[in-house]
């Protein structure tokens, strides 16, 4: 294990310096064509580096990482568009890291004032009522009180009482500014993954006992174990990014469990990084180019299944990284028919009204159920093949080996 730990580290070692060297193309080369040829050598290296490691979850990892998200990052950076285009100013640091990492720099919106003052007035004081500018372009006036209506009391405050709390520019609540609800779930996530890896450790325990337990339930276990690895491992690379950095990152995942249809759990819930960076690479432009052929309004159907087929394969190359086996292409299957059940729930909900839509105490069960039942005949039985749930329980316990000789040595020294 020891062994893999270090090539993990020497394969983000080339990743940091290939990411620096990008980083310097963009403050010399414009964006187009020319910056592609540039990065081009870096997307072929990026593409076969996490072969390097054979541990399964370190390689899955940077595969999944280098391979795929930095890639298609890589690949809208040349034209100037994606997260890495998003800050003119952006440092090495942040570079790099929203390179490597699927996080997203949240974009702060400074509120907007409700009287914008022209800035060619005159200053006021304290006393005087705000100026604004007249809708019709005359000349500034003092805005004047509303008269009271007829019937109503007219409000009159005693200037020893306190003033009444500031609101919000958006509905009067300041508890409901986006930013403030950013930084309370903020706290939250950290208690929810707790309870994640706490869980993940149990089922590890479980997995001893699988001999006596029905294989359909393992499978079961397998789908919670992906999500709450999923899960920890981007909040683990998040909470990163924000102590190094100190920015805001926007969450991962939007509790898929409550999902109410397929293009509710593939738009708005699941790994919401990988959804907005092949909206970019994929499905936006080839909506694009469908739009000149079928026209606008059934454009987006190829788009989709394109999408997919295009998530489908990144997939492939991800357990090709884990397991070394041969493709099947069954994971291709599964997104291929998640595309195209998606379409037809798209066309279904264009002819039909919302009065025909079902409530979401069954759609909600309906597609959770659909993708853990498509996810046992097509998505984990390719876990079996390489057997990576036996190489995942010797790399916890070579891991743990690991973790006793270095304190072990630690202690040694002190």
């Amino acid at each position: 294990m020891e062994g893999e730990i270090n090539k993990f580290i020497e394969v983000w070692i080339s990743v940091f310096v290939c990411l620096s060297y990008c980083y310097a193309i963009s403050q010399i080369v414009s964006k187009g064509l020319t910056r592609l040829l540039c990065i081009l050598p870096i997307l072929c290296v990026f593409l076969f580096l996490p072969l390097y490691i054979h541990s399964i979850h370190l390689g899955s990892i940077s595969a999944f990482f280098i391979s795929w998200l930095a890639n298609f990052k890589l690949l809208l950076f040349a034209f100037g568009q994606g997260p890495l285009c998003s800050d003119p100013s952006i440092s090495l640091g942040r570079f790099v890291a929203v390179g490597c990492f699927p996080i997203k720099i949240q974009q702060k919106i400074p509120p907007k004032p409700l009287i914008q003052i022209p800035s060619n007035t005159p200053n006021q004081t304290d006393s005087s009522p705000p100026i604004i500018s007249h809708l019709n372009g005359h000349k500034n006036e003092k805005l004047l009180p509303p008269k009271p209506l007829p019937g109503k009391p007219k409000y009159t405050r005693d200037k020893t009482s306190p003033s009444p709390p500031k609101m919000s520019y958006l509905n009067g609540n300041s508890k409901d500014n986006p930013t403030f609800k950013k930084s309370k779930d903020g706290h939250v996530f950290p208690i929810k993954h707790a309870v994640m890896g706490v869980l993940l450790a149990i089922m590890i325990r479980v997995y001893d006992y699988s001999e006596h337990i029905h294989p359909k339930v393992i499978l079961l276990l397998y789908c919670f174990h992906i999500y709450f690895l999923l899960e920890i491992i981007l909040a683990v690379a998040a909470a990163l990014a924000r102590a190094l950095l100190g920015v805001e990152l926007e969450p991962q995942f939007n509790e898929p469990y409550l999902t109410t249809s397929l293009q509710d759990f593939w738009g708005r819930r699941w790994n919401l990084m990988v959804t907005n960076i092949l909206r970019m690479t994929v499905y936006n432009p080839t909506r694009h180019a469908a739009t000149r052929v079928i026209g606008r309004k059934w454009a987006s159907l190829p788009a989709i299944l394109t999408t997919f087929l295009v998530s489908g394969l990144m997939h492939e190359l991800v357990f090709y990284s884990m397991g070394r086996s041969r493709p099947t292409w069954e994971v291709t299957w599964f997104f291929i028919l998640h595309g195209g059940c998606l379409i037809v729930e798209i066309v279904s909900k264009t002819f039909f009204s919302s009065r025909w839509r079902l409530p979401w105490l069954i759609s909600g069960p309906l597609t959770v159920g659909f993708v853990i039942v498509t996810s046992f005949w097509l998505f984990f039985p390719q876990f079996l093949l390489f057997k990576a749930d036996e190489r995942a329980f010797q790399e916890y316990a070579a891991l743990g080996e690991f973790w006793k000789n270095v304190t072990r040595r630690i202690l040694q020294v002190f």
